[in-house]
C-alpha cells in the first residue's frame, strides 16, 4: 500500500502511522505546578538525546481540547521534571495516569502510588519504577499541527540525578532489563514489554565508538585521547 498522510487516505480502519515506529520507551513524567501541586503522565514518544551530558526529551501533543499538557507547562514554569521507569508490573498504574483530567488532579493519589522524594528537583519520584531521572528543564520546541491534538511540545531536559534500585543490578554489574520488564508503547491500543534481549557488537577495534555505543564519556575520552 501506499498513501500520502494528510494528502491521501490509507484506505484502513485505523491509521498505521504510529504503528510503524515501534516499540516506544515511555516518558512516565512527574511534574509540579507553581503551586506545588503533583502531576504524573506517560508519553510515548520519549528518548535520550545524548549522553554527555544526559540529556533526554518527551513529546506531548495538545489535549483534546486544544490546550497545553499540564506536563509541558509545569515543566517550563519550575524547570524540573522526573523520568520514572514504567514497567510491566506498573501498566495498570501508567494507564490510569494517562486519563485526561482536570489541572490540579493529583495522578499518584488517582493511581494509589507512593511519591518518593527527589534529591535535586522539587517533583516527586514514583514508589516501584526501578529508575528514575531527575531533570532540569533545558527548552521546549513546538510543531504546529492540525487542531485540536496535532500541535506537539517537545520538551527536553538534562538529567541531574540517577536513581537505579539496586535489586535491578546483577552480579556484573549490569542492569538486568529482564528483571525490569519495561514498558514500551505500540501502536493502537497495544503495549509490549521486554522479555528477551540478545548481544551484538560492531566490527572493527574502535575503543572510542564502542564506548560511546556503552554511553561511558570517561571510556570515550580515555580512548581518543589514546590514539
Amino acid at each position: 500500500m501506499y498513501y500520502e498522510p494528510g494528502v491521501t487516505p490509507h484506505g484502513l480502519p485505523h491509521d498505521p502511522f504510529k504503528s510503524c515506529v515501534i516499540p516506544r520507551p515511555i516518558g512516565w513524567i512527574s511534574t509540579v505546578d507553581a503551586q506545588g501541586r503533583h502531576n504524573l503522565a506517560p508519553y510515548s514518544q520519549f528518548q535520550n538525546v545524548t549522553f554527555n551530558p544526559p540529556i533526554v526529551m518527551f513529546s506531548a501533543n495538545q489535549g483534546t481540547s486544544g490546550q497545553r499538557k499540564d506536563s509541558v507547562r509545569n515543566a517550563e514554569e519550575t524547570g524540573q521534571f522526573v523520568w520514572n521507569m514504567a514497567t510491566y508490573a506498573l501498566r495498570e498504574a501508567v494507564n490510569i495516569s494517562a486519563e485526561e483530567l482536570p489541572p490540579g488532579v493529583d495522578e499518584f493519589e488517582r493511581a494509589g502510588l507512593v511519591k518518593l522524594p527527589s534529591r535535586k528537583v522539587r517533583p516527586a519520584r514514583v514508589g516501584g519504577s526501578p529508575i528514575h531521572f531527575e531533570c532540569v528543564y533545558l527548552n521546549t520546541l513546538r510543531f504546529p499541527g492540525e487542531p485540536p491534538m496535532g500541535t506537539a511540545d517537545v520538551v527536553f531536559g538534562r538529567v541531574v540525578a540517577v536513581h537505579i534500585d539496586d535489586a535491578v543490578i546483577d552480579d556484573k554489574g549490569l542492569i538486568d532489563v529482564l528483571r525490569i520488564q519495561p514498558l514500551a508503547r505500540m501502536g493502537y491500543y497495544d503495549y509490549t514489554y521486554v522479555d528477551n534481549r540478545f548481544e551484538m557488537v560492531i566490527p572493527g577495534n574502535s575503543k572510542a565508538l564502542l564506548a560511546g555505543l556503552e554511553g561511558s564519556p570517561d571510556k570515550a575520552l580515555a580512548a581518543t585521547k589514546g590514539r
